[in-house]
């Protein structure tokens, strides 16, 4: 079987101590002694890094991607043993991926990684097979381009990718968080980032993505920066789902807005008041869970109550603030609502032109990030597949059956013992200016 082409993986000296936030999880088994008699030779540092060299992070160690980092230490018998604790499974989900799709990646400089997860095979039902595209992508352009050719830029990596999705045969593709922009937000400057927005069913970027979904016969789902040009010109976080037909569907806006170190988003838009929508396509019932809405297991909770099947979360997120949650909440919340997840995070660093500050008592600063990607996806069973690059543009291919959501839950039961009317009588008097905790003392 042709394998999918993976990143160079990054070399730890032979006995060196476990650098700060490399495989936390495994670090047992990666501080005992590579099986080699010798080191190979050591490479240089900038090889090893997704950031410029500074004399602040020339010490630092940044891991490029933790699969080919375990691949390259653990014996076989105990990397398969690993992948099962990790990943839940015992199998190997490589999925082979068509000639074309792999030259396109390597053509145009991404990653492209393909994994599949089963079934159990039904008597009355026939699988619902389907297969799903997540994009990471870092910036095109500097930040001082203009804002025309800084979207363009975008455009044009990103629609390769999409291409790269429909030749690996995906029926639904989901971008990253605000994918047409940088992720100016941490400024708090209004302009020029304000003139990123736009309607969501009639600017240019839908506009364009509906053309690649009709051509492609594909589900596209993009986060922008939204235009709300009927109700004051206000600005929203939204995400635009867009049919197979090149049809526009609909939006989400982003329910949980961060204020949180260098994500000062209210600065430009409030949460959003769209619900939570399921979006029911040929390909399955799809819902938007954005970026931070992550964190709130309610948020998660409603699009599985309202009958999702797949829910996205594009995000934007970096390696210090959120990376030892990133492989946690997405597939928690697969486990708790029995559907499958799919966490998308953009790479790379933006660089902008004025310093700003992030709150913390540090020195002022121009340079937000790096965005680690680790791109994944989850299922409802608990398992999960191996992520994309923590610094690399990347197209995640996953084939799943989504007869797995219904087998979940009849095998655990979690929605039938999910009482819901016992939590809504409880949050109905949380929400109450009289509330009382309920605390009982000696």
């Amino acid at each position: 079987m042709r394998r999918v082409p993976r990143s160079f993986a990054v070399h730890i000296p032979h006995r060196a101590p476990i650098a700060s936030g490399c495989c936390p999880e495994t670090s047992a088994c990666l501080e005992k002694p590579a099986t080699a008699p010798t080191p190979p030779p050591t490479r240089p540092f900038s090889e090893y890094t997704s950031i410029e060299l500074s004399p602040e992070n020339m010490s630092k160690f940044e891991l490029k991607n933790l699969d080919e980092c375990l691949e390259k230490h653990l014996p076989a018998e105990e990397l398969r043993e690993v992948k099962r604790i990790l990943y839940g499974v015992e199998q190997d989900q490589t999925l082979e991926l068509p000639a074309s799709a792999t030259l396109t990646a390597e053509q145009n400089g991404f990653e492209i990684k393909g994994y599949r997860f089963g079934a159990r095979e039904e008597q009355l039902r026939k699988p619902r097979l389907v297969r799903v595209g997540a994009i990471q992508n870092s910036i095109a352009l500097p930040t001082t381009a203009p804002i025309e050719q800084q979207r363009e830029g975008i455009w044009n990596k990103v629609k390769l990718m999409i291409k790269a999705a429909a030749q690996a045969g995906c029926n639904i593709v989901c971008t990253q968080e605000a994918w047409t922009m940088p992720f100016a937000f941490c400024t708090r400057e209004k302009f020029p980032w304000c003139e990123f927005a736009e309607e969501a069913e009639r600017g240019p970027t839908t506009k364009m993505v509906a053309e690649l979904a009709k051509a492609y016969n594909m589900v596209i789902i993009h986060s922008i920066l939204e235009r709300d040009v009927e109700h004051g010109e206000t600005i929203w976080n939204t995400a635009v789902v867009i049919s197979n037909s090149g049809r526009y569907m609909g939006k989400h806006r982003k329910n949980h807005i961060p204020r949180v170190g260098d994500f000062n988003e209210s600065t430009y838009y409030m949460e959003g008041n769209t619900g939570h929508p399921v979006f029911e396509t040929e390909f399955g019932k799809l819902a938007i869970n954005i970026c931070y809405g992550r964190h709130h297991p309610q948020n998660w909770m409603m699009f599985g109550v309202n009958g999702a099947e797949i829910v996205f979360n594009p995000s934007a997120t970096i390696g210090r603030l959120s990376e030892p949650l990133w492989g946690i909440e997405a597939r928690n919340a697969a486990i708790a609502n029995s559907y499958f997840t799919v966490p998308i995070n953009r790479v790379g660093s933006e660089q902008f032109p004025n310093e700003y500050t992030s709150g913390d008592g540090q020195p002022a600063h121009k340079e937000f990030g790096p965005f680690y990607g680790s791109t994944y996806m989850a299922a409802p069973d608990g398992s999960r597949t191996p992520s994309l690059s923590r610094c690399r543009d990347g197209l995640l291919v996953t084939e799943l059956d989504l007869n797995l959501c219904r087998q979940v839950k009849d095998f655990w039961g979690f929605r039938m013992t999910q009482r819901l009317p016992l939590y809504a009588e409880s949050l109905r008097k949380a929400a109450e200016l009289d509330f009382q905790p309920q605390i009982i003392r000696e």
